[in-house]
């Protein structure tokens, strides 16, 4: 058996009363991936945030490679060879990636002769390990977030680190970069070190995991090798009851059309000649590969680009969407993808994000009745289950699934009749995501014209009533659900209609299928792209 590098046992913590996490254990061993998985809210990151020092555990022993640690701290952590890869990098922005590396790396006096020549050819050896070519002389602010975690990743690596925590890594990576971050983790797997592997993204957990602890509300439910749990049991574990309906698909009456596209064109945002409507109670998806410029297309629609050709027409009049505000007044409410950056204002509570795009409905002579504006986000809470203490509570300290229902309840609150929906389950558990599709569908019954637009294929099969797909900047195909399938989505979003595959789109094609397959068979359903 191989040797326990990290041993936590009988882990306590409490926040102003209430338990965060409740005699919680976990093991890491020596060249292993060991899930940690559970709701939002289950307990994970307080954990991992004792395991890395930044929490100091009520009760419970930490060890690690054989020594018990007293007092654990962010320093200790370090020299114990702990490292910690967020979903959000911590990186310098103004310095470059080499300066970055260096700054964790390096030790010595503040003033002391620098040899640039060595920093920057470290640099470049430790990001060839983590699987990347990043110029080291780039300033970290110019990194794509996936180029940012690879910086961290080098910096683990530099760092001689045993231990790795990885806390959802892949969710802002597309396919080819899940598959580079996996091979640096067989990497590191294979020289010793012990991967503390966090996601939501189940199907991962499947592919990498060597053993899998299911964490629900602050305790310890179980811990099991990989090849004894199967994807509906996992999900029994995590959400303590059977989950019936991920994809809660009904049919509703369809309305008049809502929302449609002639010919519209945004070459600044790479949009071209997009021809789409929208029925009043219709979800229609929206398919395709990273770079499509689905986003930038959900962003023309709602003015945040405006359109310099074609026609966007509401309800059957034409409408000139040259800002949000012109989007908003004319029913259209947008739930972009980076729930956190554009999505929801952290730092404010539940009430004031709710009512922010309804300010007119909650305010008196220029001011913002509070009364009126509690009262309003309580009956959203409510409407929406959202969690929390109060209406008061700031958004920051939400789940991600909760975050998301915030952001859905600002829009509600200003009555719009057309919904676009950018990645609406991404970064939410399996539980949130199956409340998500209620709602979703709730709102289609109730006339709601929905454009959800997503990189989750089984998502976009059980939800929509059609699927279009984008192909740089342009719609490729449309599909019924009907006709709908996952070779079909997948051979347009490569390559466009009417275009033959190469053989490398092929077999990029039967990857994505067998990817999905497995994802979709693990939900505890059937194929999707059987179904239709």
């Amino acid at each position: 058996m191989r040797p326990l590098l990290l041993e936590a046992l009988g882990i306590t913590k409490s926040f102003a009363g209430v338990h965060a996490l409740t005699g919680v254990s976990f093991d890491l061993r020596s060249g292993e991936v060991h899930a940690l998985v559970g709701e939002n809210g289950a307990g994970k990151s307080t954990l991992i945030r004792i395991i890395t020092g930044a929490e100091t555990p009520d009760a419970g022993t930490l060890t690690v490679s054989g020594r018990g640690v007293a007092r654990m701290d962010p320093g200790t952590s370090r020299a114990l060879g702990i490292a910690a890869i967020y979903q959000q990098p911590s990186l310098f922005p103004h310095l470059t990636v080499a300066e970055n590396i260096a700054w964790s790396l390096e030790t010595g006096p503040l003033w002391r002769r620098i040899d640039w020549r060595a920093r920057q050819g470290r640099a470049v050896g430790l990001l060839a390990r983590a699987g990347t070519s990043i110029d080291p002389a780039r300033r970290a602010e110019t990194l794509s977030l996936p180029e940012q975690q690879l910086v961290e990743i080098a910096k683990a690596i530099g760092a001689g680190a045993r231990i790795v925590v990885m806390d959802e890594p892949t969710a802002a990576l597309n396919d080819a970069e899940v598959n580079t971050l996996f091979a640096v983790i067989q990497t590191l797997r294979d020289e010793g070190a012990g991967i503390v592997y966090i996601s939501h993204r189940l199907e991962e957990v499947f592919a990498i995991a060597d053993r899998v602890t299911v964490l629900r509300d602050g305790a310890t439910v179980a811990t099991h090798g990989i090849d004894e749990v199967d994807r509906p049991s996992l999900i029994r574990l995590m959400v303590g009851r059977e989950l019936t309906a991920l994809f809660p698909k009904r049919s509703v009456p369809l309305g008049e059309v809502a929302l449609e596209l002639a010919r519209v064109s945004n070459r600044e945002a790479g949009v071209h000649d997009i021809s789409l409507s929208i029925r009043g109670g219709e979800i229609l998806g929206l398919a395709g590969l990273a770079g499509c410029r689905r986003s930038e297309l959900a962003e023309t629609i709602f003015g945040l680009t405006p359109a310099d050709a074609g026609e966007i027409r509401i309800q059957g009049a034409a409408a000139r969407l040259e800002t949000p505000a012109a989007a908003i007044q004319r029913g259209i409410g947008y739930v972009p993808k980076d729930r956190r950056q554009h999505g929801i204002v952290a730092e404010m509570s539940i009430a004031e994000n709710v009512t922010l795009a309804s300010l007119a409905k909650v305010s008196r002579a220029g001011l913002v009745q509070r009364a009126e504006e509690q009262t309003a986000a309580a009956d959203f809470m409510s409407r929406l289950r959202i969690r929390a203490p109060s209406a008061f509570t700031d958004v920051a300290a939400l789940s991600g699934g909760n975050q998301q229902k915030v952001a859905l309840a600002r829009w509600l609150m200003t009555g719009a009749r057309v919904l676009i929906l950018d990645e609406p389950t991404q970064g939410v558990d399996v539980g949130a995501k199956a409340e998500i599709h209620a709602l979703i569908m709730d709102l289609a019954g109730q006339g709601v014209a929905v454009l959800m637009m997503s990189s989750d294929l089984p998502e976009l099969l059980g939800m929509c009533d059609r699927i279009a797909v984008m192909h740089d900047g342009a719609i490729a195909g449309e599909l019924s659900r009907a006709e709908a399938t996952a070779p079909a989505i997948l051979a347009m979003a490569l390559s466009g209609v009417g275009r033959a595959l190469s053989a490398s789109a092929r077999e990029d094609t039967q990857s994505e299928l067998r990817r999905t397959r497995r994802s979709a068979t693990r939900e505890g359903g059937s194929d999707p792209a059987s179904e239709h």
